[in-house]
């Protein structure tokens, strides 16, 4: 997974790095998106589109952080 989207989408879902991913790798959870590392291409289009700063590389995750990575596989399964 080399992004991951954090807090700042929870209830916002703006959609903005939906419409901009090229390969269609961000799904709607219940309260944000999640991005499927084994779809994403690692281009970073959704990086530039997010409106509110949410995703971020993985390895740039900080400790208070690292729960969005691990919802985020958990969503994935």
């Amino acid at each position: 997974m080399a992004f991951v989207i954090t807090a700042p989408c929870r209830h916002e879902k703006a959609a903005e790095c939906v419409d901009v991913c090229p390969v269609d790798c961000i799904e709607e959870g219940e309260d944000q998106y999640f991005i499927d590392p084994n779809t994403c291409i690692d281009c970073g289009a959704c990086v530039a589109a997010c409106p509110v700063e949410a995703i971020i590389d993985e390895h740039e995750l900080s400790p208070d952080q690292e729960e969005m990575l691990e919802k985020a596989e958990s969503f994935f399964g």
